[in-house]
């Protein structure tokens, strides 16, 4: 079929595509007239997803982060969501609503249940591809309530929010509450060992009284080392002392009334020899003489008796200052290594004592913050622009509708005048003759509409 052959058919048929068009504007204007108004408001939230853990308060992965927005939005298209927003519209306690209840459902079932199926099929949930941000859509015909549910909704949803947020912060703050009094016990038990143990062993800071027992174990030594020498001096004088009469000893010869006693004999000893050469053994000056040798040898004898014995005491004093400087050095060895092993179970303990506070320390700062956080009434949800009043109904669309109904009955009333043109077919061109005919076409009668007079055919031949 050629385009002129479908102009002709057109022409001809016009009527039937004239009415098609006519029935189906009819049509849809009636229909969309009779429908009833179905109103759309929408809210826009916005989510601030922190993503640290409850307990231990880290960073959760990336991983987790990136199905938060699909869980928000079933979140907010849950059952829980919609009974929370029945509650704060207080639809269950409103007359109206539970007369409707009782024709509809014949009262069987739960009101509040029954609103919110009714409110999460009037919701739809919508999130945005490449950001944090969710759109709550309600439709419905009272534009009012439309809105207050749109409202509703996403209010409801920041309080459930906010409880799942809340909710394992307030066990975890219960949780770090029994884990606080635990390991403030164990601090209080640790304290008290420790305490017991220096109260046990009278330390009362043990390194600075170890540095004193070591400083005198220090000198103890020094004492020692020393008492060493002078014993060892003292016993080689008390030897010479004891061996061939003393006389050679160096406290002797180093004694000055030993000396002077010497010099005092030597010159009595020549006198005496001087004096017994020209005097008589009765003569009384050579009495006199022999005496005063006499007595000065005894007392040159007495003294060097003296200082020997003198050399050998101080020996025996030495020996003896060695050995009781020699058992003091012994006990405060003893004392100085009780000390350092009781310094190292101190130091343990107090090792344990300083875990226990720091476990502890940590636990009650974890437990303020999480008590803090658990008190919290801000929810990480916002919302950007809450849902208003529509003015105007989203459906139906009359002017859509109409527009549509126009396209749709122009292509009915083609397809109907190419059909009924096909079920009776008619001869309206040269073309057609000659497909019908399958001769050549000789030329063609075209009738003018006669103007004032009656118009005669007139014959065109063709070439």
């Amino acid at each position: 079929m050629t385009f002129p052959q479908l102009l002709s058919i057109l022409r001809a048929r016009y009527k039937v595509i004239l009415l098609t068009l006519l029935i189906a504007v009819v049509a849809t204007a009636a229909v969309s007239f009779t429908l009833p108004r179905i109103y759309r408001t929408s809210t826009t939230l916005l989510l601030n997803y922190k993503g640290t853990d409850p307990v231990s308060g880290r960073v959760l992965p990336a991983q987790l982060v990136s199905g938060y927005v699909a869980t928000q939005v079933d979140i907010v298209g849950s059952r829980g969501v919609a009974l929370k927003a029945v509650d704060m519209l207080g639809l269950a306690d409103s007359p109206v609503t539970q007369q409707r209840f009782r024709q509809v459902a014949n009262g069987k079932g739960s009101i509040r249940e029954w609103l919110a199926d009714s409110l999460q099929k009037m919701v739809d949930v919508t999130p945005s591809r490449e950001s944090s941000m969710i759109e709550i859509t309600a439709k419905g015909s009272d534009p009012a309530f439309t809105a207050q549910a749109a409202n509703a909704i996403a209010a409801a949803y920041q309080q459930m929010n906010l409880q799942i947020k809340v909710e394992p912060l307030r066990q975890a703050a219960t949780y770090f509450t029994q884990q606080t009094t635990t390991l403030r016990a164990a601090l209080e038990q640790a304290e008290e060992k420790m305490s017991r143990y220096q109260q046990e062993h009278g330390l009362v800071s043990a390194d600075g009284h170890l540095d004193v027992e070591t400083a005198r174990l220090n000198e103890l030594s020094s004492q020692l080392v020393l008492a060493q020498g002078q014993g060892a001096e003292a016993s080689s004088r008390g030897s010479q002392a004891m061996g061939s009469g003393g006389r050679d000893s160096p406290d002797v010869i180093s004694n000055v009334l030993v000396q002077n006693l010497k010099a005092s004999l030597a010159a009595a000893e020549g006198k005496f020899a001087l004096l017994s050469q020209n005097l008589d053994r009765n003569h009384p000056q050579y009495q006199a003489a022999k005496a005063e040798v006499d007595q000065l040898r005894s007392e040159l004898n007495n003294s060097i008796s003296a200082t020997n014995a003198g050399a050998a005491n101080n020996a025996r004093i030495q020996r003896q200052r060695e050995g009781a400087i020699r058992a003091a050095l012994t006990a405060q060895t003893a004392k100085v290594l009780q000390l350092n092993r009781a310094r190292d179970e101190l130091a343990v303990l107090a090792k344990d004592v300083e875990s226990a506070q720091h476990a502890y320390d940590a636990a009650a700062q974890r437990l303020s913050q999480t008590e803090l956080e658990g008190q919290s009434n801000q929810s990480d949800v916002s919302v950007l622009s809450p849902a208003t009043v529509p003015t105007r109904p989203a459906s139906p669309n009359i002017p859509l509708n109409m527009v549509l109904s126009l396209l749709f009955g122009s292509m009915l009333g083609l397809a109907l005048a190419v059909l009924a043109e096909l079920t009776n077919r008619r001869v309206r061109t040269g073309s057609d003759l000659l497909n019908v005919l399958d001769a050549p076409v000789l030329g063609t009668i075209v009738w003018r509409k006669p103007a004032r007079r009656i118009a005669f055919p007139q014959l065109f031949l063709s070439r």
